[in-house]
C-alpha cells in the first residue's frame, strides 16, 4: 500500500509540474525588449538562424523602424487559437495605436503549425492584408507543408519581410508544386480547440482518481 501511495503521489506531482509546460498563453512569453526579435519557445529554430534572423530583422528596425517580431510556441493554451493569441500579444505588447504603427508580429503554433499575422498602420501601407496572408500561408506554410522546414519558413519570411517593409519589390512565396494540398498545413480552430480539450480531459481524469487515493490513504494510514 505504501507504494501504492508513493506511486500516486509521483504520478500526481508529474502531472501538476508538466501541464504549464504543454500550453502556452499571453502571460507565458517574456515581453520582447528592442533587441529582442525572435523567441523560440519552441525550439524549432537552430541557433544560427535565430542569429541570423535577429540580425536582419535589427537591421531593418534600425534603417526604416519597422520592427518584425517571431514567435513559435509548442502548443496553445486551451480555449485559444492562434488568431486569439496573435491579438493578445499584439495589444499586451504594443498597448496603443502609436505603439502598433510600425511593429509586424508573426506567431505560430509547432502543434497544429497554425500561424498568424499582426501588423500595425504604418506597416500596412506598405504590407496589404493580402500579401501578409500570403507570408503567413505560402512562405511560412509552404516549407512547413514539405517536412516540418521551420528554418526554412522563418528565414524566407524574415527576407520576404525585409524587402517589403523597406520599400523594395515584394519577392514574392516559394515555388512548390501545385499538386502541394496547401490547406492542409492550417488546422482549424475547432480542430485545435478539440485537440486541447482532450488533452485537458485527460489531465483531469488522472488528478480526479488520483487525488482521492492518496488522500484515503493518508487519512487512514496503512496496515503493518
Amino acid at each position: 500500500m505504501k507504494f501504492l501511495l508513493k506511486l500516486c503521489l509521483l504520478i500526481f506531482a508529474s502531472t501538476i509540474s508538466l501541464t504549464p509546460a504543454w500550453a502556452t498563453g499571453v502571460y507565458d512569453l517574456p515581453v520582447p525588449d528592442a533587441s529582442t526579435w525572435v523567441i523560440d519557445q519552441a525550439e524549432v529554430i537552430s541557433r544560427s538562424n535565430e542569429g541570423q534572423l535577429s540580425t536582419t530583422l535589427a537591421n531593418l528596425a534600425k534603417t526604416t523602424g519597422n520592427q518584425v517580431r517571431v514567435v513559435a510556441i509548442r502548443r496553445l493554451d486551451y480555449g485559444q487559437n492562434i488568431e486569439t493569441l496573435s491579438d493578445e500579444l499584439f495589444t499586451t505588447w504594443f498597448p496603443t495605436l502609436e505603439a502598433q504603427s510600425h511593429q509586424t508580429l508573426i506567431v505560430l503554433d509547432t502543434l497544429t503549425n497554425d500561424a498568424a499575422i499582426r501588423t500595425g498602420t504604418e506597416v500596412k501601407t506598405l504590407l496589404d492584408d493580402a500579401t501578409a496572408t500570403s507570408v503567413v500561408e505560402e512562405t511560412i506554410g509552404i516549407p512547413l507543408k514539405q517536412g516540418n522546414k521551420y528554418n526554412q519558413a522563418f528565414l524566407g519570411a524574415g527576407d520576404r519581410l525585409v524587402a517589403i517593409l523597406s520599400g523594395a519589390e515584394d519577392p514574392g512565396p516559394p515555388q512548390f508544386d501545385n499538386d502541394l494540398n496547401l490547406e492542409g498545413t492550417f488546422t482549424q480552430a475547432e480542430d485545435t480547440k478539440k485537440g486541447n480539450a482532450a488533452i485537458w480531459v485527460i489531465v483531469l481524469l488522472v488528478l480526479a482518481t488520483v487525488i482521492p487515493m492518496a488522500t484515503y490513504f493518508f487519512y487512514m494510514g496503512f496496515p503493518n
